[in-house]
């Protein structure tokens, strides 16, 4: 299975690349070794809302498809490991989760999203979103593999 962010807009060089490329380099590595085949970033241009939904979604061929939005299902990061690994084990070919633009997804990727979660009530800017998002799909697969990241 694959694990994918799609996102809209470039995240250009900065603290926050760096963050997501550490976090996206360390979730392949341990991914691999848990049977993912990738776990990797996505971006699309910006543009109206629709457009980009249109756009988002011709990234996601199969798969679960989650939503990020701030009126969605708060996960543990314990429920996410154990729901990337129940999808890996069923079968699915990837998990891709969907960050949109300054205005949201729009309705026809809500529709299609499976699952949407959210990092809590608050809005947060998109460029630190895809950094928690990052982190939370490495340290899911830290819980998964047993390693000593994620302290309970």
């Amino acid at each position: 299975m694959r694990i994918r962010i799609l996102c809209v807009g470039r995240l250009k060089d900065g603290p926050e690349r760096e963050l997501v490329d550490d976090y996206l380099a360390r979730a392949q590595k341990s991914g691999k070794q848990l049977g993912y085949r990738a776990v990797e970033e996505v971006e699309i241009a910006a543009g109206a809302t629709a457009d980009e939904g249109e756009r988002l979604l011709s990234k996601h061929t199969k798969g679960i498809l989650i939503r990020l939005d701030e009126r969605g299902e708060a996960w543990t990061s314990a429920d996410l490991s154990k729901r990337l690994a129940k999808w890996r084990d069923a079968g699915e070919d990837a998990a891709d989760f969907v960050i949109g633009g300054a205005d949201g997804t729009s309705p026809l990727v809500a529709a299609k999203a499976r699952h949407t979660i959210s990092f809590g009530p608050q809005t947060w800017p998109h460029r630190l979103v895809r950094v928690m998002l990052a982190e939370q799909i490495y340290r899911a697969l830290s819980i998964e593999a047993g390693s000593p990241y994620h302290r309970e």
